[in-house]
């Protein structure tokens, strides 16, 4: 039997679920997870990924088809090539977090919502290439959206601060901005309402949202 030469990647799972964040919270999805390091996964050719998906897309409703788990975009070139053989009927999202802005160019045919999620990491560099993704989307005249999910020790100077630069790198962007952890526990903290005040005078479009948390919610 010939071996295969092509792009292959590790999936972890091609299942039905529902949007747990981001811009398409709430939707019905078909998720394509790319494994972790410690996850069970099968190994899967571009072949494999159009049949698969295929065959899951035409067996339930769903509102779209999200790449998601580790790093999706690192096999772009494997789901470039899958479909080159499969149009699907459905959008496709890519749920990453932007720190391979030169490997959104490679999606461009396949994209209709570019989600980047950014979580407040130290290092500037995550930021500047978080942004750059949405610049790359943006210039392809592709949907795209920024996620902010602060942590408990973020600051709202730190939130707004990306804003203004997101705001600068794609003034089209839809921006969701998800409570701190602690603030999904309870009641939200009447803070969000000054901060969305500061945010929305800065980049209009702009909305807070609480995740959907498993077991219903995916990302």
């Amino acid at each position: 039997m010939a071996q295969h030469t092509g792009p292959t990647a590790a999936i972890a799972g091609i299942t039905p679920g529902v949007q747990g964040q981001g811009v398409w919270t709430g939707r019905r999805q078909l998720f394509v997870r790319f494994a972790g390091e410690a996850e069970t996964a099968v190994l899967y050719t571009p072949e494999m990924l159009a049949k698969a998906v295929e065959r899951a897309a035409a067996n339930t409703a769903l509102h779209s088809i999200a790449f998601a788990g580790r790093d999706p975009l690192s096999s772009a070139e494997l789901i470039t090539a899958a479909f080159g053989a499969l149009k699907p009927s459905l959008p496709v999202m890519f749920d990453c977090d932007g720190q391979r802005p030169d490997a959104v160019a490679a999606i461009m045919g396949v994209l209709s919502m570019l989600q980047v999620t950014f979580e407040f990491g130290d290092a500037p560099t995550l930021a500047e290439r978080a942004l750059a993704s949405l610049g790359h989307a943006l210039a392809a005249k592709k949907d795209h959206a920024l996620v902010l999910a602060p942590r408990d020790a973020t600051s709202d100077g730190q939130i707004l601060r990306l804003v203004e630069q997101a705001h600068a790198a794609s003034p089209n962007a839809t921006l969701v901005l998800h409570p701190a952890p602690s603030g999904e526990k309870g009641a939200l903290d009447r803070r969000y309402s000054t901060l969305m005040d500061q945010a929305m005078a800065i980049h209009r479009n702009i909305v807070l949202t609480m995740r959907i948390p498993s077991p219903v919610g995916v990302r």
